[in-house]
């Protein structure tokens, strides 16, 4: 069995990142269901779609997309974001702070910083809110990831980015780079990063086991990964997300 929880792991939670699992892994265990020691490093198709999946975290594009007949929907994190139902999130469309355009048409040429295609938060996100101002946006620079979209967005290496909400939250709490940004306004919120597991695993147990460790997690992790519950989100309300 293999698992991974690679979203919104930082330095800074990393401790509690562990101890996360650690909770999960006790639960699982006690329940006869075998679970690695230690999380894998996995944030791709072919990791996502493994028959030993016991548990992980993807996007909702990629699920949307490749994953929803290949695994199960084990649930999805609370997150406890502002202006989002339980479970749902958003993303900030962020520009540099010294930037005079106020519309997002305005930014209708403008270099548009990426974290993946993939991604909804970084992509889909941004093209669906451009696409209800009357345009896409065509000039991409692939940053690999929201942090360092923000940071090119500071920096002058890019007009705009879309980010994650979670991210966002986590950039204020950790950078000392938001002054130097200011938020254009928000998407429109859709189903969070979802967990998932292989169609051969409980699903059922494994969503007790993630549930319970939340709700044993210290005061402390739990304000360093910021996590509330476990929602049970449609299949459907994943799939009714448009795509760019």
């Amino acid at each position: 069995m293999i698992a991974s929880l690679p979203m919104y792991l930082r330095p800074e939670n990393q401790g509690a990142h562990d101890r996360y699992w650690q909770l999960i892994r006790t639960n699982l265990i006690q329940n006869d269901i075998e679970a690695p020691a230690l999380l894998s490093e996995g944030e791709t198709l072919d990791h996502w779609c493994r028959d030993d999946l016991l548990l992980s975290q993807t996007c909702g594009m990629p699920y949307r997309l490749h994953l929803h007949e290949q695994v199960q929907l084990v649930g999805t994190p609370d997150y406890g974001l502002p202006d989002c139902p339980a479970g749902y999130y958003n993303s900030v469309i962020i520009v540099n702070a010294h930037d005079t355009r106020s519309d997002l048409a305005d930014f209708a040429s403008a270099n548009l910083a990426v974290n993946a295609m993939i991604s909804q938060s970084g992509f889909a996100a941004v093209q669906s809110t451009a696409k209800k101002a009357g345009f896409q946006f065509e000039n991409l620079s692939i940053s690999g990831g929201h942090l360092t979209s923000a940071n090119m967005v500071a920096t002058d290496k890019a007009d705009i980015a879309a980010i994650d909400a979670m991210t966002w939250h986590d950039i204020q709490k950790y950078n000392d780079f938001p002054n130097q940004i200011k938020v254009l306004m928000k998407t429109t919120p859709t189903p969070g990063l979802p967990y998932i597991c292989a169609l051969g695993i409980d699903r059922q147990a494994v969503a007790q086991a993630v549930t319970d460790a939340i709700a044993t997690l210290t005061e402390k992790d739990r304000d360093a990964l910021n996590i509330h519950g476990l929602i049970q989100i449609p299949k459907a309300d994943y799939l009714a997300v448009g795509n760019p």
